[in-house]
């Protein structure tokens, strides 16, 4: 038998579990993201495939999708919903015969089994899921991770495609590089500065050019996934967080530098909290904030010692929000402890 890597991806995940609680809403378009309220601030999480069609996207700005979209019906994020979805999903890849199974987030997983007909495995890994959830999804197959992840876009909805060494390049070849996992617009426009436009010449690039544009590390990393290369072998080792964090958008614009530091050391409890929770101190304060517009901004300050201290936390937060000496008003503020690594290291 051969070795092969499967990539299960529900399809619209959290609209699809949203469905299963309220049936009457099937067939309508469906958008989830921040409280439900498109007229407040916030992003799409997922929309059903009929609120798609109006141009809808995961990560767009709710009152935008409400002008694409007006006759939508928007539904709240309900997170200890999804994660028990996700638990059930994963649990039931992982009682497949021989199946290997390495969890991406909660609703993609890679799924590596050694058979001779990897599109049965396929078939019956969707079935399984869906006697035992209620949800559908896609599953790409592949001989490498790549592979296998690129090829699910090719079987949603409800479907299955292969994607190998084989048809790499017929399939692959003349999309963009951005159709490629892990390269987003601004790395394609800096391939397209030395003449990498499709992922065929990507593929056949020679590797000085990429050492040169890319570095030692990273160059040949880009050359690899032109090929559709990279690791083909699924690891179930249990992920370990590196970090923690809470970011809050405002409703209203924050404007007084009082409620400012008061947020701030909101959101830094709540890292520690977590923090405590991992039994992991923070060696790192990362600061993310979005002024109005729609400015983003992150900065990165390495502690003098690890802590539990959500006051040491806030303090460098807020220096590094003043170190940017930036006074228009705040949307968005985000604070990520950075934890010191386990025994062993990752």
């Amino acid at each position: 038998m051969t070795a092969w890597v499967l990539h299960v991806d529900m399809d619209q995940f959290l609209a699809a579990v949203e469905l299963l609680r309220r049936p009457e809403l099937r067939g309508m378009p469906v958008v989830v993201g921040g409280r439900g309220d498109p007229t407040e601030r916030g992003v799409v999480s997922t929309a059903s495939y009929e609120a798609r069609e109006f141009g809808v996207r995961s990560g767009m700005p709710l009152r935008t999708a409400l002008k694409r979209c007006p006759d939508a019906v928007f539904l709240p994020v309900d997170f200890p919903v999804y994660e028990a979805a996700s638990e059930r999903v994963m649990a039931t890849l992982r009682a497949h015969p021989g199946a290997v199974v390495e969890v991406l987030g909660w609703d993609e997983a890679f799924v590596g089994v050694e058979t001779d007909d990897p599109v049965a495995t396929a078939h019956a890994l969707r079935a399984e899921v869906l006697a035992a959830t209620d949800l559908h999804c896609s599953v790409g197959v592949g001989d490498t991770l790549v592979r296998a992840k690129i090829a699910t876009d090719f079987g949603k909805p409800q479907g299955t495609f292969m994607l190998t060494r084989d048809n790499w390049l017929e399939v692959m070849g003349d999309r963009p590089t951005t159709a490629l996992w892990g390269v987003g617009k601004r790395i394609a426009a800096r391939l397209s500065a030395v003449g990498i436009e499709t992922v065929a010449q990507l593929a056949s690039a020679p590797e000085d050019v990429l050492v040169g544009g890319f570095g030692p590390s990273m160059g040949p990393h880009y050359g690899r996934l032109g090929r559709g290369g990279g690791r083909s072998t699924v690891d179930d080792t249990p992920w370990v967080a590196r970090a923690h964090g809470h970011e809050r958008t405002f409703q209203t614009d924050l404007v007084d530098v009082a409620e400012v530091e008061a947020a701030v050391h909101d959101l830094a409890a709540a890292v520690v909290a977590d923090l405590r929770r991992e039994g992991r101190a923070c060696q790192r304060v990362h600061l993310k904030v979005r002024f109005a517009p729609f400015f983003t901004f992150t900065r990165i300050r390495k502690l003098t010692e690890p802590t539990y201290d959500a006051s040491v936390v806030a303090a460098t937060a807020l220096d590094l929000l003043r170190g940017l000496d930036d006074d228009r008003p705040i949307r968005l503020l985000g604070v990520r402890g950075e934890m010191v690594p386990p025994e062993g290291g990752y």
